[in-house]
């Protein structure tokens, strides 16, 4: 008996309907969306969006709805003066989330994409990547976080690349999965986002590339099982921040895992529970988790109709002012030796404003740079002493001796602290 040419599609509608209905019963409620109230909040109020900061707030608005045409069009005209003229300049990840922001909901801005030829700026980006990991033992440019956003802006944007090599870039045991020998529930999820866009595309195109389509299916389904490893007993994948990818990843694959594998209400409500808490107030974070709060993912970026859910944002709500406005924190800087000093900041005030004072102070031994990427702001180098990808060093960021699991433009530091920026290696 001849194989049925109507299989893939029978196979995909029933995937599809899949995870629509797990999108559905994870969502929040019409009648709790003010619960969300704060992360609109935080990304739109924030004196802290810039930049690629911008694309990813512009990116989760448009994926979830939100109508409000003066927020979107100035988001907008801010994400493509800051594109334009520095694609050159960008990383490839950077890239990647700009062109997906452009091209949501299937706006004006799709133009910008295709006159300023983006999608071909990162398809020399994305080999640059693959060159340097061929020339610097598998180290890329970036990380795999942003490479992953590379492919999946390519499969999105019907840009070039071979299914081939990034099924074997994408294997699961590839150490760049890994930092400091714990596996990366956010970068793994970006990979299973990417893979299963490409994973689309091929059936979709009905290749004879069984091989490549059997490869990445495989590695899907090993990735989904590491991501759902990390699963803790609070519903949290990872940590707190890494659960709005996962969240993404796991409705996009919910054939290679048991419903009883993930209880996704319970991820939500902790999620929930997080956002009242405060937790979620650095741009970043919040955009990449509004998302996944709405049943949407970044595989939707180009549906024929995103933007159909009209949210409104609330003001927020005035805070009385503290007795006590100012508190004083420990700050070090340590290479080989340390260098230490107390800075006096308002509070609540993040770990990036605690670097600007002590730079304030003191720029030689203080003196730092950052760069944004789509979590934020983060350290490239303190005293001209530059982190490299190749060397694979980095510039980590410590509490009381311990890394933070925030970035240095969301954690929000307390009296007392002790706080470090450590040379280290990984």
């Amino acid at each position: 008996m001849r194989p049925s040419h109507q299989q893939p599609f029978v196979e995909l509608l029933l995937f599809s309907l899949i995870s629509s209905h797990l999108c559905e019963i994870c969502e929040v409620s019409e009648r709790n969306n003010f619960r969300l109230d704060p992360l609109l909040n935080a990304m739109t109020k924030s004196n802290y969006i810039r930049g690629t900061e911008s694309a990813n707030v512009l990116f989760s608005l448009r994926l979830v709805g939100i109508l409000n045409q003066t927020l979107i069009q100035g988001l907008s005209q801010q994400v493509r003066s800051y594109a334009e003229g520095r694609e050159i300049n960008l990383s490839s990840g950077q890239l990647a989330l700009i062109i997906m922001a452009l091209g949501a909901c299937h706006t004006q801005d799709e133009n910008f994409i295709g006159k300023h030829h983006l999608v071909d700026h990162l398809e020399n980006k994305f080999q640059a990547e693959i060159k340097n990991m061929e020339e610097h033992n598998g180290s890329p440019l970036t990380n795999y976080y942003q490479l992953s956003l590379d492919v999946l802006a390519l499969c999105l944007f019907n840009g070039t690349y071979s299914p081939t090599k990034v099924a074997g870039l994408f294997a699961p045991e590839n150490e760049n999965y890994y930092f400091h020998g714990q596996f990366s529930v956010g970068t793994g999820a970006m990979a299973v986002l990417a893979l299963t866009c490409v994973k689309r595309r091929l059936g979709k195109e009905q290749t004879k590339a069984d091989e490549d389509l059997k490869h990445t299916e495989n590695n899907i389904r090993t990735l989904v099982k590491k991501i759902l490893s990390k699963k803790k007993e609070n519903g949290l994948i990872g940590n707190t921040f890494s659960t709005g990818a996962a969240m993404q990843a796991l409705f996009v694959s919910s054939s290679y895992y048991n419903e009883s594998d993930w209880n996704c209400q319970q991820t939500r409500d902790t999620i929930l529970k997080e956002i009242s808490l405060g937790i979620f107030k650095n741009p970043d974070a919040a955009a990449q988790i509004l998302p996944s709060l709405l049943g949407k993912t970044y595989l939707d970026v180009n549906q024929a109709s995103p933007c159909n859910i009209n949210i409104s944002i609330q003001e927020p709500q005035p805070v009385a002012p503290n007795s006590s406005s100012y508190i004083s924190v420990h700050y070090s800087v340590k290479i080989n030796e340390t260098y230490s000093t107390e800075v006096n900041v308002s509070r609540g005030s993040v770990f990036l404003e605690v670097m600007e004072e002590a730079q304030k102070e003191n720029k030689t031994i203080f003196g730092f740079t950052v760069e944004q990427s789509s979590w934020g702001p983060y350290v490239t180098s303190v005293q001209g002493l530059r982190a490299n990808n190749n060397d694979k060093t980095y510039w980590e960021i410590m509490s009381g001796g311990k890394p933070l699991d925030q970035g240095i433009g969301s954690y929000v530091v307390h009296n007392g602290e002790n706080l470090e920026v450590r040379w280290s290696t990984y």
